[in-house]
């Protein structure tokens, strides 16, 4: 049971490209960026006031009051993909009531619930002051304890923790659980919070762009004059399964997941270094079975930081030597999703594969030394490629490296 095929059937997306999946390839087509500049968190202090624009969703006609009282916005981002993604891949709740359908959500901070829990506590002393949601929306698993609760899941229920590349690592972990046959159906994703509280100490040790003047160029990957990351957020949820249990339900076969590497950088904290992503990467090709120049695409980690992107290159570089397939981070368009990039960056490059394109790698206008070694376009690619690769990589060196095929 150990070599079970895994396949995407559903995918459902709310990124500041978008609340639906049309939406998002359009702003991936187009370039289009979602990166503002936040009077808010100027008046806060922030260094850098640049983010992500997103609407928390208003649920009052699709949940109860008891129902959204437990969720933070992450969650509440994770819901509405989470209900695309099941949409889309023809999955209701009476089949999610008859069988043992499980959950591998990315996600690694819940701030916003944890600063007014404590403001209140200090302000009344009074901890019953509180309220009866605080502790659901205050911890690392609110998004799968909400989401399994709410659709009433029976399968594996837990958060995946890991920085940066938490929605990644939960893809990956999912399909291992499919391949093992220890699950039929799993729905991963990725949430990340988008509030000021969730990244002030970013902005405090300077890991932002500084370019509030331009907000939509600040957002730079392997562009030499890269000057910081920018944060963003929401949610992304894709749903697999093994071969078996799609074609036996009907289910749309999307593509299939043939490679998870994963690897640890066992070196500094924040720096990432070139070995580690480099295992990572040959990991997932080796476990995939194809030979590197199969890959028509790679979707970079790649997050604006001078250090980071300088490090990947090189890694990518090491792997695929002469062989140039088209490399862009779509981080240029949405900024850093942190713990939803993993996953958010498997449907953008679903979105490419199935509709022929690769979006530009934005603001990409002169490249280093590095980077100029690599195939990056700054325009629309109008390209037909079947298999795609994307990075994910971490605080505390945490990487993870998924390998995605397409299937007609």
């Amino acid at each position: 049971m150990n070599n079970r095929r895994v396949v995407i059937t559903g995918m459902g997306i709310y990124s500041c490209l978008g609340k639906t999946l049309e939406e998002v390839k359009e702003s991936l087509y187009t370039g289009k960026s979602g990166i503002i500049f936040d009077q808010a968190r100027k008046d806060m202090g922030f260094r850098s006031a640049l983010t992500a624009h997103l609407e928390i969703p208003d649920l009052k006609k699709e949940l109860s009051r008891s129902q959204r009282v437990y969720m933070p916005e992450q969650a509440k981002y994770a819901y509405v993909a989470t209900c695309e993604a099941l949409k889309n891949a023809k999955l209701d709740q009476d089949y999610l009531d008859k069988h043992e359908v499980g959950l591998l959500y990315g996600n690694d901070s819940s701030a916003d619930p944890v600063v007014k829990s404590v403001d209140t506590m200090r302000e009344k002393k009074d901890t019953t002051l509180v309220g009866s949601g605080a502790i659901f929306q205050s911890m690392n698993s609110t998004v799968t304890m909400n989401l399994s609760c709410i659709f009433k899941l029976k399968g594996m229920n837990l958060t995946v923790s890991g920085a940066c590349a938490s929605g990644s690592h939960a893809i990956g972990l999912g399909s291992l659980l499919i391949k093992w046959g220890l699950q039929d159906c799993v729905i991963c994703g990725g949430a990340q919070e988008v509030n000021p509280f969730s990244i002030g100490s970013f902005d405090g040790i300077s890991a932002f762009s500084a370019r509030e003047d331009a907000p939509t160029k600040a957002s730079r990957p392997f562009d030499r004059d890269r000057d910081g990351l920018v944060p963003g957020g929401g949610a992304a949820t894709v749903v697999i399964e093994s071969y078996e249990s799609a074609v036996k339900r009907g289910a749309p076969i999307l593509a299939e997941v043939i490679g998870y590497g994963f690897s640890s950088n066992g070196d500094h904290i924040s720096v990432p270094n070139v070995d580690g992503p480099a295992r990572s990467l040959r990991m997932a090709i080796q476990q995939a079975g194809i030979d590197l120049r199969e890959i028509g695409y790679i979707n970079a980690h790649a997050t604006s930081t001078p250090k980071g992107d300088q490090n990947e290159a090189k890694a990518l570089f090491s792997v695929f030597g002469d062989y140039r397939p088209e490399i862009t981070s779509t981080k240029s368009q949405t900024g850093h999703e942190m713990w939803m990039a993993g996953a958010s960056e498997i449907i953008y490059s679903m979105l490419m594969m199935k509709n022929e394109f690769i979006a530009p790698n934005i603001n990409f206008e002169n490249p280093d030394e590095d980077s100029a070694k690599l195939n990056i376009p700054s325009v629309r690619v109008e390209k037909k490629f079947d298999t795609f690769l994307s990075n994910s990589f971490g605080f505390g060196g945490t990487n993870s490296t998924l390998i995605v095929r397409d299937i007609k």
